[in-house]
């Protein structure tokens, strides 16, 4: 049936039209943005996917830079510290010219300020945009990455970078909490009294008879000549002086031999035996004060006095240490990260920079127990010796000493000598560890990059239009606009046949 009011095939025709020019502009539009996901409206679920991406493709931009800065605030911190620790080098070449008696000890110490004040310079110079990783104790954190959790939470994770403090300050001494039981002293008092063994020559020698006394490794002997024992005794302490040990006197009293040592920090190593007519003399009876002993050798023990720091405490930032020694104390306060092996160290240091030539220190570690001890050594009078301890200081630069070194004396040479490892290693330690810190930095910042562009390549899986097929499409579809416009055209011309029926 024919109708001039309903034209079927020119509806089909002017849908079909409708729908080829949909697609055509769908595809027109793809080539002109390069996307076939463009709005929410081309695919909600997809759409929704990549924008969650573009938003941490863009965070982790943003880290890129975070990190590139911490990267170069790091290097700055580092190649500060290197150059400290190359400073410390040449200040310790200056220090080891020093011991020389027969130098001008008072140009090298010029040397040595100028060194010294070189290296405050550095640490203060050594920042990057107001940031100085080498003074304080305080960590800072740089912004390393962004994670994605499978509920859709995010964190931020951070790289903590530990400071290096490489200042020479003294710090001060807390007011909290105590720590005096943290350290124990081994006497209240620490004088120059010697240690001494008694060598005890009794009964009656006999022409021939024989008897050998042997210090630190010196074997004297003595042939009898029917002499009388307190001649024996005499002959060895004789002996003993005329050998010069220092620090190593010896003296005679009715057959006994006293070897007395005033050895700091050295034990003295005593032997003595006999060959007589069955007498068994020349045996030690008194061994460091102790007596009823029979002993063929033994050890005069050293003289100082002991402080033994606890094996199982922990040392938290701001732990401040005394040691008080007649009138007069030496404080240290730990900083981050330090343990009681630093604290040993800092008093000691705290020790050889302010007291008098007299008091000598040195720190030692006990091999079986891992206990670390400042043992302290007085060539004067007795003085009153103790430790004590307080929570909630200000912490000790890494460099505290530096500004104390005096080499124009033989005791602040000498001292000087030892204390400059402390500080050398110091800057080792920091300079080794902002290494590890940029080393880390630098990876991370790679990763990053890498991680971005592959966030890029997925964004681009998802949204981006197949320009080859989109082509291929509008080609195509230009051709279904034409066809499809032919149809719509014959089908609005069918009611025109209608008009053949009425002539």
């Amino acid at each position: 049936m024919s109708s001039i009011l309903t034209n079927s095939s020119a509806m089909v025709a002017l849908q079909t039209l409708k729908s080829i020019n949909s697609n055509l502009a769908s595809t027109q539009a793809q080539i002109s943005t390069g996307k076939s996901v463009a709005s929410a409206k081309d695919n909600s679920a997809v759409w929704a996917i990549s924008k969650v991406m573009e938003a941490d493709v863009n965070g982790f931009k943003a880290i890129s830079a975070s990190l590139s800065l911490g990267e170069s605030t790091v290097a700055v911190a580092r190649q500060a510290s290197e150059t400290v620790t190359d400073l410390l080098t040449q200040v310790k070449g200056k220090v080891v010219a020093a011991q020389e008696q027969n130098v001008d000890r008072s140009k090298i110490q010029t040397d040595i300020t100028a060194l010294r004040d070189q290296i405050n310079s550095v640490v203060k110079a050594a920042q990057f945009n107001g940031l100085n990783l080498i003074t304080g104790t305080d960590d800072v954190n740089v912004l390393s990455s962004l994670d994605r959790g499978s509920d859709g939470s995010v964190t931020a994770s951070n790289i903590t970078i530990q400071r290096q403090d490489m200042t020479a300050g003294q710090g001060t001494f807390g007011s909290g909490t105590s720590l005096a039981a943290n350290g124990t002293a081994s006497a209240a008092a620490v004088a120059n009294t010697a240690n001494t063994a008694i060598v005890s020559f009794a009964a009656t020698w006999a022409a021939n008879d024989t008897a050998s006394v042997t210090v630190a490794g010196v074997q004297l002997d003595y042939t009898a000549t029917g002499a009388a024992v307190g001649d024996i005794a005499t002959h060895f302490a004789g002996a003993i002086n005329a050998l010069g040990l220092n620090g190593v006197t010896a003296s005679a009293s009715t057959g006994d031999l006293t070897i007395s040592s005033k050895r700091a920090f050295e034990t003295l190593d005593v032997a003595a035996s006999a060959t007589t007519a069955g007498n068994g003399t020349g045996l030690i009876t008194t061994l460091n004060g102790t007596g009823s002993l029979t002993l063929a050798s033994g050890t005069v023990v050293e003289r100082a006095e002991n402080i033994a720091f606890s094996t199982s405490a922990a040392v938290n930032s701001g732990d401040s240490y005394k040691v008080t020694i007649g009138s007069a104390s030496y404080n240290y306060t730990a900083g981050k990260g330090e343990s009681m092996e630093d604290v040993a160290k800092g008093l000691k240091i705290a020790i050889d920079t302010t007291a008098s030539a007299d008091i000598s220190s040195r720190v030692t570690q006990n091999a079986t127990t891992g206990q670390w001890s400042l043992r302290v050594d007085n060539n004067a009078a007795s003085a009153s010796f103790s430790v004590a301890g307080n929570a909630g200081g200000t912490a000790s630069g890494g460099l505290f000493g530096l500004n104390s070194i005096d080499v124009t004396t033989n005791s602040g040479a000498d001292r000087a000598l030892a204390n400059i490892e402390t500080l050398i290693n110091a800057s080792i330690d920091a300079s080794a560890s902002f290494g590890s810190a940029q080393g880390r930095i630098e990876t991370q910042n790679n990763f990053i990059g890498k991680l971005t562009d592959s966030l890029k390549t997925g964004i681009g899986a998802l949204v981006d239009a197949d320009m080859e097929a989109a082509s291929a499409r509008l080609q195509a579809l230009q051709v279904q606009q034409q066809l499809g416009t032919q149809a719509l055209s014959i089908a609005n011309q069918a009611p025109q046949n209608i008009l053949t029926l009425f002539r």
